[in-house]
């Protein structure tokens, strides 16, 4: 079992925020740890509701700020949604996933945690006029 670490970050590789999981299996696919990962950070946010919230997609109905997402009240928000919109934002180039300095590019990819404990998730937004 290995120890992950989940790393956000910018475009420019400014990290934003980073949180550890322990006991993950040593190889997984890119799709179930996408998975795995807002499961996690969804559940961190129903066990504290806040208005505002940081997180890999952004809940339905949430208005985008610079450094999280505007969610217009404290509710709990459903983890398979949003994980389901974790796959369709990786899609559509809402963000590359790093393990380690490789970039996965496909969601049945296996990712090999033991040689890459790093996972980093890097959120593009797009150009405008472009």
């Amino acid at each position: 079992m290995t120890s992950v670490t989940f790393r956000d970050e910018t475009a420019a590789g400014r990290p934003l925020e980073e949180f550890t999981l322990p006991g993950l299996p040593d190889r997984i696919s890119a799709r179930a740890l996408v998975r795995l990962r807002v499961r996690e950070e969804v559940a961190r946010h129903n066990a504290g509701p806040r208005r505002r919230r940081r997180g890999l997609v952004a809940p339905l109905d949430a208005e985008a700020e610079p450094n999280g997402y505007e969610a217009g009240g404290p509710r709990p928000v459903d983890w398979e949604r949003q994980a389901d919109a974790a796959e369709a934002a990786f899609a559509r180039n809402g963000f590359i996933l790093l393990a380690g300095e490789r970039q996965i590019e496909d969601l049945d990819e296996e990712i090999d945690l033991a040689a890459d404990p790093v996972i980093s998730f890097v959120r593009l937004l797009p150009l405008v006029g472009g």
